[in-house]
């Protein structure tokens, strides 16, 4: 029976959902135990006068979504409500790691003809210095202060050069209500972004933005293989058959510089009386006393953020621009975009809380989505499988039993050095079933012989497999047995772009 596990940890009550007959991975039990540990830090900051402000800062809940494993101090599938203060650990510092995806015009018969052509035209794109997306500083400003509303203001900077060709401020206007927060989080701040954004009128070009980013991110084109609620389906322009984009990709450096910074701006305001935490967990309280280390942290997340958002719309222009070279005009529809990592502010009973993700969808039902376009069917989870098998879309059902969350994925069993020594006949099925298209190609005839760079590729390769994670359908099976969500459709790869 897939079942719901209560599990206790200085005085904490937290619920795992789990699958059949599965048992979590105890290097993840054992960093979730060091993680609760901040009950501790937060028992010695009450007794600093001054450092909380009402006396009621708690961590009010943690569930542990189905693909729970470990992290990095905090582990991956953690959604925890907390009342008083915030944990920048507990959104990560890839900020605003999250999906997207798009409908499409384009037939699968349509692609599959010119695979050749068109893998050839992503390599060139995506990386080898074909992507081309000049911005002003005036630009990246308003991207990183206003997020997507920020660069429909001031698009016009870019003169329709390279990718912004695609750009069509009456589009990029609707889609706004197709994204968490309107892909747009007004920030006070740009702290220690200078140098990134450059000359302020100077169309200019970076290396990070249109990024992929490495690990398990990636694009993937697919086709729609399952329909299981027709009336969501068509309410979303999603057809069986049809070929869709996801992406999966996040804040790059930008979300690493913000996330060093939160770092620094904890341990500034940490008492110099106390103990560090042994967990090296530290919160941020958002009061009064502490309004400027709140405002620098709130500024630092929403700069990462509304970078994320930005790099993943300029994604989805890069495959318009291979389809569209290679197949001719395309349309692409965006149906959502949404983080899973960060921390949301929600209102209950008057209160506010703070609900913290990392690695884990936002889930919301009618409620939650009201005055957006998803009020009635509720807010779209994409929960992708490993490389190469099944990704589901489903609907939030707007649980609190599960913090309105849900899974981001099927979650790893194997680490990556032990993904890179895996099975081998595995890895050959895998490679002979699915494209995937990686910055080096292994069949070119000038690469035989280097072995060392073909090592390499391999084992990127390897760490990615579909036999490092876990089976996505028992993932699946949880949500719908918990109502956290339900299920639109199912879609299968017909090509993958990792870095």
């Amino acid at each position: 029976m897939i079942h719901r596990m209560e599990y206790t940890d200085r005085n904490n009550v937290i619920s795992l959902y789990l699958p059949e007959d599965s048992v979590p991975d105890k290097n993840a039990v054992e960093e979730l135990h060091q993680m609760t540990g901040l009950e501790e830090t937060l028992e010695r900051l009450a007794s600093i006068p001054g450092f909380f402000q009402e006396g009621g800062e708690r961590i009010e809940k943690i569930i542990l979504t189905p693909d729970f494993h470990k992290g990095f101090g905090i582990p991956i599938g953690t959604v925890m409500m907390t009342k008083g203060f915030v944990i920048p650990q507990a959104m990560g510092k890839d900020i605003n790691c999250g999906m997207r995806l798009y409908t499409t015009d384009l037939s699968e018969e349509q692609i599959l003809d010119k695979l050749p052509e068109l893998t050839k035209k992503v390599r060139h794109i995506f990386f080898q210095g074909g992507r081309q997306i000049p911005m002003t500083g005036r630009q990246r400003q308003a991207m990183f202060q206003y997020g997507l509303e920020g660069l429909l203001e001031t698009y016009m900077d870019s003169k329709s050069k390279g990718l912004w060709q695609y750009y069509q401020p009456k589009i990029q206007e609707a889609w706004l209500d197709c994204s968490v927060f309107r892909g747009s989080l007004k920030a006070d701040d740009t702290e220690g972004l200078k140098d990134f954004i450059g000359s302020y009128g100077q169309l200019t070009y970076d290396d990070q933005i249109g990024t992929i980013g490495g690990g398990n991110h990636f694009l993937e084109v697919q086709r729609v293989a399952e329909i299981y609620d027709g009336q969501v389906a068509n309410g979303w322009n999603i057809k069986k058959g049809a070929v869709v984009v996801m992406i999966h990709a996040g804040s790059l450096t930008i979300g690493h510089h913000s996330g060093l910074l939160n770092q620094k701006i904890c341990q500034e305001i940490y008492p110099a009386r106390l103990p560090h935490p042994e967990n090296k967990i530290y919160p941020i309280p958002i009061n009064d006393s502490m309004s400027n280390a709140g405002k620098r942290f709130w500024s630092a997340s929403q700069n990462a953020a509304n970078f994320g958002f930005a790099n993943r719309l300029f994604l989805g222009f890069m495959i318009q621009d291979v389809f569209t070279s290679i197949l001719g005009a395309c349309k692409l529809d965006l149906v959502y975009d949404a983080p899973h990592n960060y921390i949301w502010k929600k209102q209950i009973s008057g209160e506010e809380y703070y609900i913290h993700r990392k690695g884990a969808c936002c889930a919301g039902g009618w409620e939650e989505m009201e005055g957006t376009p998803f009020a009635y069917y509720g807010e779209p989870v994409m929960i992708p499988g490993s490389m190469g098998s099944s990704s589901y879309l489903l609907r939030g059902l707007g649980n609190p039993d599960s913090l309105w969350s849900a899974s981001h994925g099927a979650g790893r069993k194997k680490s990556r050095g032990e993904a890179i020594r895996g099975n081998d006949e595995a890895f050959r099925q895998f490679l002979e079933k699915f494209h995937v298209i990686t910055p080096i190609d292994p069949s070119r005839t000038d690469l035989k012989g280097r072995t060392d760079i073909l090592k390499k590729w391999e084992e990127s390769v390897r760490a990615e497999a579909p036999y490092a994670y876990k089976e996505i359908d028992p993932v699946i099976e949880v949500h719908k047995t918990h109502k956290m969500a339900a299920l639109v459709a199912r879609m299968e790869p017909i090509f993958t772009i990792k870095a």
